[in-house]
C-alpha cells in the first residue's frame, strides 16, 4: 500500500510539474491594472506589467504617468511600427493622445508599475 502511495505521489508531481511549466510557457501574462478612481473628467490607475506581459490594444488619451517600478515597454502599432518607451522609477511623464492604437508588452526581466490619470475627453 505505501509503495502504491509513494508511486500516486510521484507521478502526480511528474505530471503535475509538466502542466503547470506548459501553462507558464504557453501563455504572455496580462496586464494587472486598478481603477483608483473614475469620474467624469479623469480617471486614475494602478497598472502592473509582469516579465513578458502587456494589453493587447489600447489608445489611452492625453495623460500624466508616474513609474512607481520602471522599465521598457515596447509599443507595436498596427501597422507593424514599433517603438520602445522607457520609464525610470519616479519619473512622471505627460503624453498626448494617440493617433492609432498599439498593443503593449514589458521587454524586461522586472514588472513595471504605472500610477496614471488620464483626462477623459467630452463627447
Amino acid at each position: 500500500m505505501k509503495t502504491l502511495f509513494a508511486s500516486l505521489v510521484g507521478a502526480s508531481l511528474l505530471f503535475g510539474g509538466y502542466v503547470y511549466a506548459q501553462d507558464k510557457k504557453g501563455k504572455i501574462p496580462e496586464r494587472t491594472q486598478k481603477v483608483l478612481h473614475d469620474s467624469d473628467t479623469f480617471r486614475v490607475t494602478e497598472t502592473t506589467y509582469p516579465p513578458g506581459g502587456g494589453t493587447a490594444s489600447t489608445q489611452p488619451g492625453h495623460r500624466v504617468t508616474r513609474a512607481i517600478k520602471g522599465g521598457t515597454l515596447e509599443r507595436t502599432y498596427a501597422d507593424g511600427k514599433k517603438e520602445l518607451v522607457t520609464f525610470k522609477q519616479g519619473e512622471v511623464r505627460e503624453t498626448r493622445a494617440a493617433k492609432a492604437p498599439y498593443a503593449l508588452r514589458n521587454t524586461g526581466k522586472s514588472e513595471i508599475v504605472l500610477y496614471t490619470v488620464t483626462v477623459k475627453t467630452k463627447k
